[in-house]
């Protein structure tokens, strides 16, 4: 029998992604989602947790870090371990968290493994009860670092940083709150991350709607019934209920909608491609035998090794969606003659063809499991896995398959306008009780516009301004002319993807490595220099570029919306060899102790 790939029509798969790609392709790329303000601003009230009044806070901190998610919590943790205890995260939510503070929604959980997606879990002993973790463990597990590393002590939670300044002469960074906040820190974090700021379809009408609405990252359990942890949303069995938006938050939460609704609506504009999850319970006696000293770090290196093709590993620990694909593309590449090895061109064509033979499987998936022959056919992604956020899910197909749920395929166009009494699509109204906005949050706006404040560094140069040609760092931690300023995020470093968390925890270790030298030894001030900031940038203009929503995909935010972003495109790329070569890269310049391209003064 002839191998899958043999018997897959290349040419028409590549003009069926064209097509699909072009019916999706818009002139206002991010400028179709609209900021959640005025009639609409209530979306963005905190539903979780009630807002506490206090005093404005006037004093200093060894160290501020802006976001209490994953980054903040992470680079906290490493502070103290390094005795830095002084530390205060600022966190417009109600508790730390950051999108895991947000998304509440029912059946979130994490699409990375929990071994290698939760951080810190050997430092505080935490055993994730499931390969996938979901939600309400997610958010307990923040909450864990911030008791165990005494963060919750500084913390000023519900405050929103909105200006930030340096003082030169103080060397010391100055911090302005919407909370009337004014007070001091010698180093400065950042980890403001682009999943947090929720957005909103542009759809004419979308003030008129007269039902019940809200987005995603403020679930209205009140309303549903229900609560995160998968108790029935049982209010909505009278309810008709629009949902619009299929990307990763839709396929979690669609299947408890499905067992919920009278009638449940689903709006798609793009399906995503949703793969096997088959998540399981993590076994106690197995991890008990796993867990010995070092076992997350090997865990994440193995997960990083195992997806980029390289020095990979005999043993895929985690053995998921992200690294199958790997796996296959790197078994394409080692059946070409050895010659073809080193060929660029040969190399992307076995990429192109193990991506090919995956999506088959997964639209194939489609068929096998939707019983509607055309629901199945609108639920086939039509671009290559990496285009768009992959999904896994083992109850998100089957949900059409529920009598009361629909899918509304728009043929790639959307959804046209909200009315007072529901959603037009293709020129029909769908009367409905509620609505529901799974549309995400802003990526790809400027860092001013989502954060809420430009920082202004050294001679009162704004980081927008020194960003005006594109992102500009060392490591995408260090910035120039921003003297004790770090950024913990995972572009111009490793931009891993798949599992941002390790990102940031390479950032953190770096970060405290750095501040603790510096007082050690008695440095007011660290800084990258010119010089060193220029080489870096340039040293990843010579690599491959981003892996990641190719301007040839179909639109999404992992491409700008299939708009060129210009000079920002500098943000979308990575160490040249890597991500595990870059994190070995980083941990060598740690160790070494000079920190090379970084002056303490």
């Amino acid at each position: 029998m002839a191998p899958a790939s043999s018997r897959i029509d290349k040419d028409a798969l590549r003009k069926k992604y064209a097509e699909e790609r072009d019916k999706r392709l818009r002139p206002d790329g991010n400028a179709q989602y609209i900021r959640i303000q005025n009639q609409l601003a209530h979306y963005l009230d905190d539903p979780y947790t009630p807002v506490k009044e206090r005093e404005p806070v006037r004093d200093h901190v060894t160290f501020a870090f802006v976001g209490g998610g994953f980054a903040g919590l992470v680079t906290g943790a490493r502070l103290v371990e390094r005795g830095i205890r002084d530390v205060r995260i600022i966190e417009k939510g109600g508790d730390f968290g950051g999108t895991w503070y947000w998304n509440r929604y029912p059946g979130a959980q994490c699409d990375t493994a929990s071994m290698v997606y939760m951080p810190l879990l050997e430092e505080t002993g935490h055993m994730p009860t499931e390969k996938y973790a979901h939600a309400p463990e997610i958010l307990e597990h923040c909450q864990r670092i911030g008791n165990q590393f005494g963060l919750y002590e500084n913390a000023l939670f519900h405050t929103e940083v909105k200006d930030l300044e340096w003082d030169g002469d103080a060397h010391r960074w100055i911090l302005r709150t919407n909370r009337g906040d004014e007070f001091t820190a010698q180093f400065l974090g950042l980890g403001t991350g682009p999943l947090h700021v929720p957005k909103l379809p542009g759809l004419p009408g979308i003030e008129d709607f007269r039902g019940h609405s809200f987005h995603t990252s403020r679930w209205d359990y009140d309303y549903t019934g229900g609560d995160p942890h998968g108790d029935a949303m049982h209010k909505l069995a009278d309810k008709r209920v629009a949902i619009i938006g299929t990307g990763a938050t839709a396929v979690q939460c669609v299947p408890h909608l499905a067992a919920a609704c009278k009638e449940l609506y689903v709006f798609q504009r793009t399906p995503s491609s949703v793969d096997v999850r088959a998540n399981r319970p993590i076994d106690a006696k197995w991890f008990a035998e796993i867990a010995t000293e070092g076992w997350q770090q090997r865990w994440l290196e193995n997960f990083t090794a195992n997806q980029q093709g390289v020095e990979m590993p005999d043993v895929d620990l985690v053995q998921d969606g992200w690294t199958d694909l790997a796996r296959r593309i790197r078994m394409r590449i080692l059946s070409l003659p050895p010659e073809d090895r080193r060929d660029l061109r040969k190399i992307m064509g076995a990429f192109e063809e193990s991506d090919f033979e995956k999506m088959e499987e997964i639209r194939s998936r489609c068929d096998a499991v939707v019983t509607d022959p055309d629901t199945a056919q609108n639920l086939k992604a039509w671009y290559r896995q990496l285009c768009k956020r992959p999904c896994f899910h083992d109850e998100y197909l089957q949900s059409f398959n529920i009598e009361g749920t629909h899918l509304v395929d728009t043929d790639g166009k959307g959804v046209e306008k909200i009315t007072e009494k529901g959603v037009v699509a293709a020129g029909r109204e769908y009367e409905v009780d509620c609505i529901i906005y799974a549309s995400g949050f802003e990526v790809g706006t400027p860092f001013e516009d989502r954060t809420g404040f430009d920082p202004a560094g050294r001679d009162g140069i704004r980081l927008s301004e020194h960003w005006a040609e594109g992102m500009r760092s060392k490591h995408g931690i260090h910035v120039h002319g921003f003297p004790n300023l770090f950024l913990v995020q995972p572009t111009q470093g490793a931009n891993l993807i798949s599992n941002v968390p390790h990102n940031l925890t390479e950032s953190g270790k770096t970060i405290a490595t750095l501040v603790r030298h510096a007082i050690d030894t008695g440095w007011e001030e660290v800084e990258v220099t010119r010089e060193a900031e220029d080489a870096w940038v340039d040293l990843l203009m010579t690599g491959g570029g981003r892996m990641l929503g190719s301007p040839d995909c179909t639109p999404g935010y992992y491409n700008n919306e299939g708009q060129d972003p210009g000079p920002a495109a500098r943000s979308f790329v990575g160490y040249p060899q890597g991500a595990l070569a870059f994190f070995r890269y980083l941990d060598a310049w740690r160790r070494d102790g000079s920190f090379e391209g970084v002056e303490f003064r």
